[in-house]
This record gives structure tokens, sequence and C-alpha cells, in this order.
């Protein structure tokens, strides 16, 4: 953010100039001198004749509380009824994988599909660390924690187009505060951190003006930045700004991001496919069910963001486990066919990389609540896109769904997956934290079987 001491003068829509310049901080993951070293890195490869390719990108879809594994994605038919529950598995477009029938949508483009049915290693805790960053809460704390995948993306890659954040995070908020966590910046620090646009980054964007049409026009927004610009000189602040400083300020004129939030530029038939997600049930202190922001997502990494988090729904099944499935299953069976398919008809589907998950698992016993417990032991996963092997199912757990009987897969493994499919290698490419030593970025290789 670029923040000018002294007096706050007034501009004549009202607008002070000390508010006027704090746009900068959108969080977009990088100041305005990050933004200059991409431009001048960009500089670089075009006079040596090279073009930058089409980036990859990740949504990560939270699906806070802790969704039931046994209830969705490795049903137990033939164990005794007080485990095996109240739903039927159904064939899918792939022989021999059978899902839960709350998901038909997801069942027919299974070939697109894989499922982890042995993800362990969970902490136990009601919170999003470990989907976020594939660490553990404990994990260097006294340095401020792990980066998440967004904010370490946000550091090692930059944003695309230095007018769009290249970190997004769209969870709504929670009254249970880490279910609506976007993934944290850790040791990198808060220049990292994620554009929030239900936080105050979006009224920042918005900027605190009485007329609406400043948005739209880039001329006039250009104009009152010459000003601004002349009137630091003249302070003596700034000495100078060279030709790639000035397009680094391009950021704060850009309605690209703006753009890619509305979504009344969809059609109405897009919309219709996605859903709402409404009426919002069984949320309580968690997060509503909003398709909107699968479509959001969708149009924010189109648009150049590199990593899009969100939190879907409120898992935590302790009562009422099957109505709760019944609701949140079937509205996220439109949702994330509606993005399969969209990704696939515009050509992103190679470039994006989705994954659905929760904190940990259920119980395999249903309590006299008809409800299932926290279950750390083994939990599920979905993942397609971004060249992930669809048809797929890693591991298996034994015949209760108890604990991971093939395959047991560590979150780290998911995210060196992840890292791998953005094009960074987890085995050679280092964060630095804040003592200079060098940081893996996961905790384990990536998954052969998804590649």
């Amino acid at each position: 953010m670029l923040k000018i001491e002294g007096d706050s003068n007034i501009l004549c829509d009202g607008t002070s100039r000390r508010d006027f310049l704090r746009i900068g901080a959108l969080g977009v993951g990088a100041n305005a001198f990050n933004l200059v070293d991409l431009n001048k890195a960009e500089a670089a490869q075009q006079a040596a004749g090279r073009t930058i390719s089409r980036h990859k990108s990740v949504i990560n879809i939270f699906l806070g509380g802790g969704p039931p594994h046994q209830d969705m994605w490795d049903l137990k038919p033939e164990a005794p009824a007080e485990i095996r529950g109240e739903f039927k598995p159904i064939h899918t477009a792939v022989p021999g994988i059978q899902i839960c029938e709350v998901f038909p949508q997801i069942a027919a483009r299974m070939k697109h599909c894989a499922i982890i049915r042995s993800l362990i290693g969970a902490g136990g805790g009601h919170d999003a660390v470990q989907c976020m960053s594939g660490w553990p809460q404990s994990s260097m704390a006294n340095m401020g924690g792990r980066p998440s995948l967004g904010a370490a993306v946000s550091k090692l890659q930059g944003p695309v187009d230095p007018s769009v954040p290249a970190f997004v995070g769209l969870a709504a908020r929670t009254q249970h505060q880490p279910w609506s966590d976007p993934g944290t910046p850790g040791f990198l620090g808060p220049s990292f951190r994620s554009f929030q646009p239900d936080g105050p980054g979006l009224a920042n964007l918005r900027i605190k003006s009485s007329n609406q049409e400043h948005l739209n026009d880039r001329k006039g927004l250009l104009s009152r930045f010459d000003g601004l610009r002349r009137e630091i000189d003249v302070s003596g602040q700034i000495r100078s700004m060279d030709s790639l400083t000035d397009k680094a300020m391009g950021v704060l004129t850009s309605s690209r991001l703006m753009e890619a939030l509305d979504l009344s530029r969809e059609s109405e038939k897009v919309r219709a496919r996605y859903g709402s997600g409404q009426p919002y049930k069984f949320q309580f202190d968690g997060a509503p069910t909003v398709n909107e922001h699968l479509l959001m997502a969708r149009r924010l990494v189109e648009a150049g963001v590199r990593v899009v988090t969100l939190s879907y729904g409120r898992w935590d099944s302790h009562g009422k486990n099957f109505d709760l499935v019944r609701d949140h299953g079937s509205k996220l069976d439109q949702g994330l066919s509606a993005l399969i398919d969209d990704l696939l008809t515009r050509g992103m589907f190679d470039d994006v990389s989705v994954v659905v998950w929760g904190e940990f698992g259920r119980t395999p016993r249903i309590n006299k609540e008809a409800g299932r417990d926290h279950w750390p032991q083994v939990a599920g996963a979905l993942l397609f896109g971004g060249g992930i092997r669809g048809g797929t199912v890693v591991g298996s757990t034994n015949r209760l769904g108890e604990y991971a009987k093939e395959r047991p897969v560590q979150f780290g493994e998911v995210f060196a997956t992840l890292y791998k499919n953005l094009g960074l290698d987890p085995a050679a490419v280092m964060l630095t934290d804040p003592t200079g030593r060098p940081q893996h970025l996961a905790s384990h290789p990536a998954l052969p079987e998804l590649s």
C-alpha cells in the first residue's frame, strides 16, 4: 500500500486523498514493488522473444465441519445398519466405481474425477489449516505458521495480471471463524494474504465515492492519479517513477477484478446450471451452501487468479446426518457438475485443479441422534481438472470405514500434487522463512496415481 503522511485533504467528490491512496491495500498478495518486479520480469521475457504461457490455477473447496466420507465417496453397503446408514451406492460412468446416490450428476462425470478414500493425518481440530496449507497447525507456529498454498503461490509466481490478485478467498464469514479461513500467509507475512471480496478489500476496491461511474471511468482515475503524482513529487516523498512503476499503479485503475466478481455478466442459463444453493439449511455457525461461489471461482481464475478458496456448507453432522447430506450433497452435486462442464466447455479443464474436502471424516457408527461424530482417523476427497487423472480411486478403508486399509494418503501428498499442477516442483522449489532457512512447500511427494 502506498501511504502518504500528512493532512488528509478532501477531493472534489468527498474522498480524502488518504482514503484514495488506501485503495492500494487490496490484499492482492503483493505490494507495488512486487508488481514492479513482476513487470520487469515480463519485460525481460518479452525482450528475449519468449511469451508467457496460459496460467494454471487451483480452486480449493473446503467442506467445513468434517464431511462424512462413508456417506459420500466411500459407502459401505455390506456393513451393519448402524454403520452403513440410509444411503445406497450408485454406479458411476466408470465401471467399478460407486458413490452415494445423492451425487448422480458427479457419478455421470466420474471419468473426469478422482476420489481419495484413505486421507489420513488430520489434526482433529475444527479448522481449515491442513486443507489450506497441507501442514499441521503447530508446524512453525512460532514464526506465524506455514503459508497456505495461495500465499505461497502469490510469493513464488505473483499475479498473472497486475490488476488481478493472485490469491482470492471467497469464504463467507462464519460464526465459527476457523471455518471461513481462506488460508493464512503464515511466516510470509500479511503482504501475501488473500484478497477477500466480502471483507474490507471490496470496500477499498469500490472507492468511497458517491459517483459509481468513477469505477468505470479509467481515464478519469488516471487523471486523478496524475495529479496525485505531481503532488507527491512536489512534496519530495517520491522523486521519480519509471515506466514499470507507473505500470504497477495500473492495478488500481482496472475493472477486470470487479467484472469477474459481477455474476450478472453471466447468462441466465449458466447461472441456472450452477443454482443458488438456497435455501440455506443446517448452516448454524458455519458457511452457507453458496453455489454462486463456484461460478465466481471459475470467473476469477479465468480473469487471472491463481488460487481461489471457498467454504461450502456446514458439515458438522452430530445430529440428522442423513438429512444434512441430502441437502448439502444435492446442492454440491449440482454446483460441482456445472463447474466441471463449464471448465470443459471453456477449454480450462486441464489448467484448473479443483479439490473438495474437509478437515476430517465422521464416525463409522451412527449415534442416537442419527448423526456421526468426529473421526480424524480417515477422510475422503474429490479432485478433478488440472491434469489429474480422472476415473481414479486412490486408497481404500476397511469394511466399516474405520481406517485406511490400502494406500493411506497424507494431506501433504495432495498439496504436492496441486503445486506440481501449478508448475512448481515441490521437491525443488523452496520458501525462505524469517530466519533465512529454506522450507519445503509440502511434507510429502506428489501422488503418482493422479498424474
